[in-house]
């Protein structure tokens, strides 16, 4: 996975605002950093596949612009994650689509965000919000065995088939943090703006007996803590 220019981009970001301070006015604008950790839980909402959520783990860097006086402060991260979906499939073309087998995908991303924190209980209780860039890898297969499995609503569609997805892809989060001024419980539920699955309809694969055109939006939820220096 090339995440370099990404990561090279908020490692910038956060040596240039890390551990600053400034004078606005009458305000003291100070500047940290805190590494987040976590598990994820993914789904992909779409009318083409039965798909089933299913866990992940997620690690990241950002950092925090914050003006005390103010109601809300700022924050620029980057995080990795990887994380699983399954899909329900058959291993034949003739089995029983109604067995509810399903096969596991797993997907790597690298997400950046610009997140507007509103204060609702400063340095303990916090709700965040704002859009966020993603770049992530194609769905990889767990296991190998199940690259010939047909994916159920389709009468000839592979498990093979459906792992080239979109891999630039613009989400908005939503999320909230409560603890102390160092540590702090983190919730996030990530919502994908763009279509995940578009780059399937540029690709030739047989589509036969469902839907032709693939469209689906991600949908994933962190939960982890944040270490602030």
């Amino acid at each position: 996975m090339k995440y370099n220019r990404l990561f090279l981009l908020v490692a910038f970001i956060v040596c240039f605002v890390t551990k600053s301070f400034s004078q606005k006015g009458n305000y003291r604008i100070s500047n940290g950093i805190g590494i987040t950790g976590g598990i994820t839980q993914f789904d992909i909402t779409t009318d083409n596949f039965i798909t089933k959520s299913s866990n992940g783990f997620v690690g990241g860097l950002s950092s925090t612009v914050d003006i005390p006086n103010r109601w809300y402060n700022i924050s620029f991260g980057m995080q990795l994650s990887e994380s699983s979906i399954d899909i329900s499939a058959r291993p034949t073309q003739l089995s029983n689509s109604n067995s509810n087998e399903f096969i596991d995908y797993k997907m790597f991303a690298a997400q950046v965000a610009m997140l507007m924190h509103i204060k609702v209980v400063p340095e303990y209780f916090t709700i965040g919000i704002g859009p966020m860039l993603q770049y992530n890898g194609k769905l990889e297969l767990k296991d190998e065995a199940n690259k010939g499995y047909y994916i159920n609503n389709y009468s000839n569609l592979t498990a093979e088939d459906i792992t080239n997805i979109s891999q630039f892809n613009i989400n908005g989060a939503i999320g909230a943090s409560v603890g102390v001024k160092n540590f702090k419980l983190k919730a996030q539920y990530i919502y994908g703006f763009t279509n995940i699955l578009k780059r399937l309809n540029s690709e030739t694969i047989d589509a036969s007996g469902g839907v032709n055109s693939f469209k689906g939006n991600q949908s994933m939820l962190v939960l982890g803590g944040i270490i602030s220096f």
